[in-house]
């Protein structure tokens, strides 16, 4: 038996927000080792993007999105 609609739709989002604060923390990060604005910025979509991949697949490998 699965979870429902809005517990999923919750993980997810939860995911994201994990993401996005990975994402941010990588830019602090590029910023502080002195890298240019947009480094900064390719670093922390990267980094967003791989976190969220890697969340999403976690999940999924749980059985808890399907």
């Amino acid at each position: 038996m699965g979870f429902s609609f809005g517990i999923r739709l919750l993980l997810i989002l939860m995911a994201a927000l994990l993401a996005v604060i990975v994402g941010l923390a990588a830019g602090v990060l590029a910023h502080l080792d002195e890298a240019r604005p947009p480094a900064c910025i390719v670093r922390a979509a990267a980094a967003c993007g791989v976190a969220l991949t890697l969340f999403l697949l976690t999940l999924c490998s749980l059985g808890l999105l399907s």
